[in-house]
């Protein structure tokens, strides 16, 4: 379990989401990852944001300004559209911060964006509708693992409900990698750890690393 890596939500420990102060609560509360959602403005620039860009958001720029201050912090990068991707990958090389960023949201649409225009970062595939563990048989978890491999992703990133031991036992067994959110309450956290995932995704960072 201690491998278990905790990812701060964006909105994390009750700060805005989106905002300079998710990013340091996540650090300050010893979270492996911060999460943030990115959106592009009118200049087609990325900002922090969940929902179309209003004109008050923090750039991406601003953020990874921040995050250069954290030497050991990985970034999730949960993208809601894919307008300008080419960008992402520039300031993260620009602030050598390209090793420590996945991408997140990835859906099957936007697989072929994402391998176009940001080549270099890493993604999981986000996958919606997984259905409930009762039902999952062995074919379908290799449906699952198949999907996964033909988009090329470094593994499955889905919500907790669906979180089975047996998924998560497939995807290891075929060296992909496995992220669960958004859990936040204390018997989720212990049944979701008992399985195993690589990584972890909540609003409560302090709480995750108590039970890990």
């Amino acid at each position: 379990m201690k491998n278990i890596t905790i990812t701060a939500h964006t909105g994390c420990e009750k700060t805005p989401a989106n905002s300079i102060e998710s990013i340091s609560a996540g650090a300050a509360s010893g979270a492996d990852v911060v999460e943030f959602d990115i959106r592009f403005d009118k200049n087609n620039m990325p900002v922090l944001s969940h929902d179309e860009p209003k004109g008050e958001e923090v750039t991406l720029e601003q953020a990874f300004r921040k995050l250069t201050e954290y030497k050991d912090l990985n970034t999730n990068i949960d993208i809601k559209s894919t307008a300008n991707l080419k960008e992402i990958q520039r300031l993260a090389e620009k602030y050598n911060l390209l090793d420590r960023i996945f991408y997140t949201g990835v859906f099957e649409h936007y697989v072929e964006a994402v391998k176009k225009d940001s080549p270099k970062i890493p993604y999981y595939l986000n996958i919606r509708d997984v259905i409930k563990p009762k039902k999952q048989t062995q074919e379908y978890l290799m449906s699952l693992v198949k999907k996964v491999k033909d988009n090329d992703a470094i593994g499955i990133n889905f919500h907790y409900k669906n979180a089975s031991k047996k998924l998560v036992d497939a995807f290891h067994d075929n060296g992909l990698l496995v992220s669960i959110w958004t859990v936040n309450r204390k018997w989720n956290f212990i049944r979701i750890m008992k399985m195993s995932p690589d990584n972890i995704t909540t609003k409560k960072p302090n709480l995750a690393k108590k039970f890990r």
